[in-house]
Formats: C-alpha cells, sequence, structure tokens
C-alpha cells in the first residue's frame, strides 16, 4: 500500500503533494515502484495535527482519486476519519475505506461501507485523537485490549452484514502507542492472525524508528525495513509504505524465508 498523503503538514512527506499535478505523478510513481493499492490522505493525524474540516479535506483528495480511478488498474483506498467524505471518495471511484479512528470518530462510517457489496474496509486502533493519542497512553495488556478492540468492530461489521473478506485490521502503529507499545506490537503481531483477516502494518518512517535510531523521518529506510520484514515474518499481509520500491524488495525476501523450505532453496539458481 502506497502512501499519497495530501496535505500541507504530515509528519514525513506534509507538502510535497498538495498540488493535484504533484499528487498523480507520485501516484503513478508508486505504481510504477509495484504498488498494490494507493492510500489517499487529506488529513494528518500524526500527533498534535489539528483537525480540517470537511471542505477542506474534499477538497484535498477528490480530485486526486477522481482522476486515479480512471487512470489506475488498481485500488484506491481513502484514508479518512469522516464518513461522507468517504461515501463522496467511493462515488468517485475509491474502493477501499482507511478508518484511522476504527470507528470511534464516527460509527456511522460502518454504514458507508455497508451501503455497496464490493468496498473494503480497514479497522486501524487508535486509542485517542491526534491531538491526545501521544499523551502517556498505557495499557492493562496491550495485546488483549487490542485484540478484543477487533473482535469488537468485526462483530459489528458482521451485524451490518459486512462480509469477513471485505476486511481487514490494523493495531495502529504509533496512534497512541509508546516506542516499547510499537515493538511488542511488531513482536508479537502473529497474535492477530487468529482474527481470521488480513493484518495491516504501518511502520514506515514511524517515529519510533527516529527515536531508536535518532534519526528524522527522511533517514529511517533502514529502520522502516527492519520493521517490515519482521512484520511480514509474524504475520502481516498488507504493508503500509512511503518508498515502495525499496520495501517490495524487503518484501519479498522476508516473504520467501518466511514460506519456503530449506529445501526450495537449495533446488534454485545459484
Amino acid at each position: 500500500m502506497g502512501i499519497l498523503n495530501v496535505t500541507p503538514d504530515s509528519f514525513s512527506d506534509g507538502g510535497s503533494f498538495l498540488s493535484t499535478r504533484k499528487a498523480l505523478e507520485h501516484a503513478r510513481r508508486l505504481v510504477d515502484e509495484g504498488a498494490d493499492i494507493i492510500d489517499v490522505g487529506g488529513e494528518s493525524t500524526r500527533p498534535g495535527a489539528l483537525p480540517v474540516s470537511f471542505e477542506e479535506e474534499a477538497k484535498r483528495v477528490l480530485p486526486v482519486i477522481e482522476i486515479l480511478a480512471q487512470d489506475l488498474s488498481i485500488p484506491i483506498s481513502v484514508d479518512t476519519r469522516k464518513p461522507e467524505l468517504a461515501r463522496r471518495a467511493l462515488v468517485c471511484g475509491a474502493s477501499i475505506i482507511n478508518d484511522v479512528s476504527g470507528l470511534n470518530a464516527d460509527p456511522e462510517m460502518l454504514k458507508v461501507a455497508a451501503r455497496g457489496n464490493k468496498t473494503g474496509f480497514i479497522f486501524m486502533h487508535a486509542k485517542g485523537t491526534p491531538q491526545s493519542m501521544q499523551k502517556s497512553p498505557q495499557y492493562q495488556d496491550l495485546i488483549e485490549e487490542i485484540h478484543r478492540f477487533f473482535q469488537t468492530q468485526i462483530q459489528r461489521a458482521h451485524a451490518m452484514k459486512i462480509a469477513m473478506e471485505r476486511l481487514a485490521i490494523d493495531p495502529g502503529i504509533g496512534f497512541g502507542k509508546t516506542v516499547k507499545h510499537n515493538l511488542t506490537l511488531i513482536h508479537q503481531l502473529k497474535r492477530f492472525t487468529d482474527l481470521g483477516l488480513p493484518v495491516l502494518l504501518g511502520p514506515s518512517r514511524k517515529s519510533f524508528i527516529g527515536r531508536i535510531l535518532d534519526l528524522p523521518p527522511s533517514e529511517r529506510l533502514e529502520g522502516t525495513a527492519a520493521a517490515v520484514a519482521i512484520a511480514v515474518f509474524q504475520g502481516a499481509r498488507i504493508l503500509r509504505v512511503h518508498d515502495v520500491s525499496a520495501m517490495r524488495r524487503v518484501i519479498l525476501i522476508a516473504e520467501g524465508i518466511r514460506s519456503k523450505s530449506p529445501a526450495d532453496f537449495e533446488a534454485a539458481p545459484q
């Protein structure tokens, strides 16, 4: 999943793709690099970010989604917390809703997904809002609490008659989690695979990598690669990343090691 932020204030690439022309150029570049999904977001949810109005978010994302849907053959997801914005994005050609609030911002979001029989929906776990989520987040049992959260949301989707094959889950790296929480989530990611849904992870250039390496977002490629490789080994099926070309290579090797037996490699050309 290639990240396309059409925002002025995202933590890593804010302001880089604000114009429709630059956004489209970047989306096409991500596809050329091997992206399977383009995730378009018009509201930054970095820690401390202020919400934007519906009108502003719509102005940023809808024209881009409409053109991309006509231009690309891969699915487009809309990264939003607003049901009406999601509904309009689907009309413009998006086919996946990526709700980073996990329905906490507005439960009506699930009704939007339920109206179409093919719309994909991603539940992400977030503790608090962007304004509050990194102010000393605490859990009694990190993995168990997030697991229960997903169970509840899956039941809500089932009640709306949304088929399981349309759903995915994201434990929300950096959304109400400390560095230790993020490392624990990646280390124990396999615990979520028993829910029967694809697990999405978005570690790309995140602050926990910066804290460990003491590096800015632009220099976190290797740290992201390490997190992505381990996430694949622990069962992640979708990786949301900025650097598609490099991470695709990482994923192919990690997946090869995860799924192949030593005998398969012995038979391969040297």
